[in-house]
């Protein structure tokens, strides 16, 4: 569950940074990398993470993105991360500039708004905003995905060219979830929500993922994820008897607290056969149990994730579940 593939990568590219502006501030050792500048590569043959470094940074955010627009030829650049911008700050001023840079960014298709390392901000600690604008300055985005939950806001919208969409959170507001479901993304076909902690602002109930269920603005989705929840065993058997599910080659229920009144939801609800793969990894399901899903669904062709088992209920006791992403 990394922000990028493990050597760098993002949308298929190497990600790359603008190199540090020097800080007067900071000693002469700290700004050796800037005195120490790499050439650049080429504006289309990168990802580019825009972030700012230091505390206090030599530049604001607003600021960096300027520096990015007169660096870069951003007309080739299909793809950008956006990581730390001021500390303690919320994310409105991000989205404002990229919202404002929109005409600068032509070719952009690949999204990833909150790039923050546990180094720099634990998940649950990022403080977002209002991302709507995004979706409406971007019509040809194809990949969004965003990271950090609290004061998130999204209003439901129409996208034509989205693909993937993901939420990564320790806790997702559960109005983001209903918007989501209110909303039209004809090209959609992978989702994912990191659904979280009611303790980090996961305050999403069952009724709140019904308009995802539903999957009335989302004809051409095929993977859906409905993880790291507390109330998984809940959204399991939503999920078994909803519309969606006959739809679906990927189901991906991990990372939550998982147990055997959800496993068991799966097995009476509707056929999985028809999955390519069911990922129900990190979870609380006693081994009898799984014994049973193995034996259950072992459909050619199902590739069926039952890894990391947490310590489940024994004898008649019941243990402390947790979800895997939660501060």
């Amino acid at each position: 569950m990394s922000n990028y593939d493990g050597d760098e990568r993002f949308a298929g590219l190497p990600i790359a940074e603008l190199n540090p502006m020097v800080n007067p501030k900071a000693t002469r050792a700290d700004n050796a990398a800037a005195r120490n500048a790499k050439p650049l590569p080429a504006a289309a043959d990168a990802a580019w993470r825009l972030r700012i470094e230091g505390y206090p940074s030599s530049e604001k955010f607003t600021e960096h993105v300027a520096r990015f627009l007169d660096t870069v030829d951003t007309t080739l650049v299909t793809a950008v991360l956006v990581g730390m911008w001021e500390p303690g700050e919320d994310s409105k001023e991000a989205v404002r500039s990229l919202v404002d840079a929109a005409d600068r960014l032509p070719a952009l298709r690949h999204l990833y708004f909150g790039d923050i390392t546990p180094e720099e901000n634990e998940i649950s600690w990022i403080l977002q905003s209002d991302i709507t604008p995004l979706f409406e300055a971007f019509p040809r985005l194809e990949t969004l995905i965003v990271q950090g939950g609290q004061d998130l806001v999204l209003e439901p919208v129409r996208h034509e060219s989205l693909r993937h969409l993901e939420f990564r959170t320790g806790g997702l507001p559960a109005r983001v979830v209903r918007a989501v479901g209110a909303s039209t993304f004809p090209a959609l076909r992978t989702l994912e929500l990191w659904l979280g902690t009611d303790e980090y602002g996961g305050d999403a109930t069952v009724r709140d993922i019904e308009g995802i269920l539903r999957a009335g603005g989302l004809p051409a989705l095929t993977r859906l994820g409905l993880m790291n929840s507390e109330i998984q065993d809940e959204v399991a058997a939503a999920v078994s008897a909803s519309p969606v599910l006959g739809r679906l080659t990927e189901l991906d229920l991990s990372m939550g607290a998982l147990g055997n009144e959800g496993a068991e939801a799966l097995l009476i609800g509707q056929p999985l056969g028809h999955l390519r793969v069911l990922n129900l990894s990190h979870h609380f399901i006693t081994p009898a149990m799984r014994e049973r899903l193995t034996a259950a669904l072992s459909a050619p062709g199902l590739a069926l994730d039952l890894g990391d088992p947490q310590q489940a209920d024994d004898d008649g006791e019941e243990a402390w579940r947790y979800i895997a992403v939660a501060e």
